[in-house]
């Protein structure tokens, strides 16, 4: 069996003073840096893009599936993780019981059981193909933590400032194999 490879692109710079978190756009360091994104992934014989639906990750590998002639497909599954307004309040509590949100947020449960099927609909669907997924922070540090229980909150602050940020999830069939870094600016907010 061939293995699955899903790059996982974490979004460039977003302009946070932008109110809508689903239309958020990246700023123009963010907008410069999607170059960097289009050489880190040159010549990985990626054969399919899919995103979050959220403005900032489809804009950060639009350049590079553009220039492969590959049209990115959205899923809604693979959002961000919807955030009350003190979801910094409630991080360490949020990582300490996955059933606990801030009023408006989403637990980590919920997010893992909207994500985790999207993420074995891509492998069940594509097996030995290398995929491009845009995607998020905290929707990242979450798939990690299910995939390895050990990187948890500490992974989470490790990657906070990284945007973009790509790495390499492999697996056969559904079984995870392990990581690989490869790309990252660190950027944060």
């Amino acid at each position: 069996m061939k293995p699955t490879h899903l790059y996982f692109v974490r979004h460039a710079q977003p302009d946070d003073s932008h109110p809508d978190d689903r239309s958020r756009p990246l700023t123009p360091i963010g907008l410069s840096d999607r170059s960097e994104v289009t050489k880190a992934l040159k010549g990985r014989r990626i054969t399919r893009c899919v995103s979050s639906p959220y403005k900032r990750a489809v804009d950060t590998i639009a350049p590079f599936c553009s220039e492969e002639g590959i049209l990115i497909t959205t899923d809604e599954r693979l959002r961000e993780r919807r955030m009350g307004p003190n979801a910094a309040q409630f991080l360490e509590k949020r990582w300490s019981d996955y059933s606990v949100a801030e009023e408006g947020g989403e637990t980590i449960n919920e997010v893992r059981t909207r994500l985790i099927p999207a993420i074995n609909d891509i492998l069940d669907n594509n097996e030995g193909e290398s995929i491009v997924i845009g995607f998020h922070g905290a929707a990242l540090s979450i798939l990690m933590n299910y995939l390895d229980s050990s990187r948890g909150l500490d992974w989470f602050r490790m990657i906070h400032d990284l945007l973009p940020y790509i790495i390499r999830f492999d697996f056969e069939g559904r079984e995870y194999l392990g990581s690989e870094e490869l790309f990252r600016i660190e950027r944060g907010y």
